[in-house]
């Protein structure tokens, strides 16, 4: 997996490259730009590419919030401040990597970790999203969308269409890195929209998609334990310096009386 996750990695960055300077290279708004002397624009946009690329590969190669045998004396230590109430959910070890499972927590097959408020596994970052970087997860997404915009933009400024084959051949390029910034502009677009739902409901990828199957919030009074209010989760998400014990949340919504 360590060799796929460098290519894949290899692949985005040089990828982002080649369409920066296809950008730069053809008569576009930018190149014009650069010709006059006006040099703002066009290091702004590069400058925003590169920062792009460092926020994917700082989020692909961090620890996603991988739990560890020395997070059972925590969680041990957590448990016997939760009340005791009746309830089915039991914390269990995970059968893989035999160590204490937080809830929220799911074992990826692909990383071979257990991971904390598992998202994801994203084949793009051939990483975890997990409650380490799935903040930071979002803050690439929105980045990449804004390059992704401007670039469509700079590249429809150098295309002027004619049913040649000379102008086909000075600006394949141009056109094929057009149409891979609009698909890759909608994929992110509909990514980032559907993060910031799950988000602003403290719910996860995973848990909408297997909410029948997991059990704590098959047996919990609620729809979501987890779900404080819009702003309370996005403060919880965005500025919480620290991990969340989410039992003490879960046993205090599933304590207060209907």
């Amino acid at each position: 997996m360590g060799a796929g996750a460098m290519r894949v990695r290899a692949a985005h960055t040089a990828g982002s490259g080649a369409a920066a300077l296809a950008l730069l290279l053809h008569r576009t708004d930018l190149r014009k730009r650069v010709e006059r002397g006006e040099l703002l624009q066009p290091l702004s946009f590069a400058s925003l590419v590169l920062c792009s690329v460092l926020l994917y590969l700082k989020v692909s190669l961090m620890d996603p919030g991988f739990v560890t045998p020395e997070e059972e004396v925590e969680s041990e230590e957590q448990s016997m401040v939760i009340p005791p109430v009746p309830s089915p959910v039991k914390m269990r070890r995970c059968g893989y990597c035999m160590v204490q499972q937080p809830m929220r927590a799911k074992h990826c097959q692909l990383c071979q970790r257990c991971v904390r408020r598992y998202d994801h596994h994203c084949p793009w970052i051939e990483n975890c999203v997990g409650e380490k970087n799935h903040p930071l997860f979002i803050v690439y997404l929105s980045v990449q969308l804004v390059v992704l915009l401007w670039g469509g933009h700079v590249a429809w400024s150098g295309l002027y269409f004619e049913q040649s084959w000379d102008w086909l051949q000075h600006n394949i390029f141009l056109l094929i890195s057009f149409l891979l910034i609009i698909i890759f502009t909608i994929v992110v677009l509909l990514l980032l929209v559907s993060h910031l739902y799950l988000i602003s409901c403290n719910t996860t990828t995973w848990e909408f998609m297997s909410h029948h199957r997991i059990s704590y919030l098959r047996h919990s009074d609620t729809e979501n334990p987890f779900d404080q209010g819009i702003i309370l989760n996005l403060w919880r998400f965005f500025c919480s310096c620290h991990l969340t014990a989410w039992e003490k949340i879960y046993f205090h919504r599933s304590n207060e009386p209907v």
